[in-house]
Parts: C-alpha cells; structure tokens; sequence
C-alpha cells in the first residue's frame, strides 16, 4: 500500500480484496490509517503463508529506493491497483 506521497506499508493477508477494502476505507487503526495508505501500487500472491511472510519480511528490510524500484517494474506510475474493485459509496458493499 501506498499513501499519495510515496509512503509505503508492505503486509500479508489471505484475503486481499477485504485488507485493500480496510485500508481503502481506512477501517483500521494503525500505520495506513495514520499515513493515509490506500493504494495498492504492488501485490504478490503466495499458496503458503510461510512463503508469503518471508518475503514480506525480506521486503521489509530493503531499502526505500529498492523498493520504489521493485513497485516500478510492474507499475512505473504507481496506479491504484484496486482503484476499480469496488464502487466509490461503501455502504454498497457487503463484507468480506
């Protein structure tokens, strides 16, 4: 996820349509809410969380510039992944 600024949070979730709909909607107290990220500008999907956890780990401990880098290849412009996942008033929305 990513603030409109560039600040960057990296986390693992199972199920990543609710976790983006809780950031977006900032409907969880913590570092997203606190530094407004709701956009997911990179994602990566993992059949065992063991896996998954590692690599957010390892993310976690690279730099900012190798990161920024990381989130370049796939996405050079840092658009909103999730920008169309779901409709602009949320009371339209079920939960997860």
């Amino acid at each position: 996820m990513s603030s409109i600024t560039g600040t960057l949070y990296i986390g693992v979730t199972n199920n990543i349509l609710r976790r983006a709909w809780e950031h977006k909607f900032q409907l969880v107290d913590g570092f997203t809410k606190k530094y407004d990220c709701y956009r997911l500008v990179r994602y990566e999907e993992y059949n065992d969380i063991n896996q998954a956890i590692a690599r957010e780990k390892q993310l976690k401990n690279w730099s900012r510039i190798k990161k920024q880098n990381l989130i370049k290849l796939n996405n050079p412009k840092w658009v909103d992944l999730s920008h169309d996942w779901f409709p602009t008033n949320k009371r339209k929305i079920k939960k997860f």
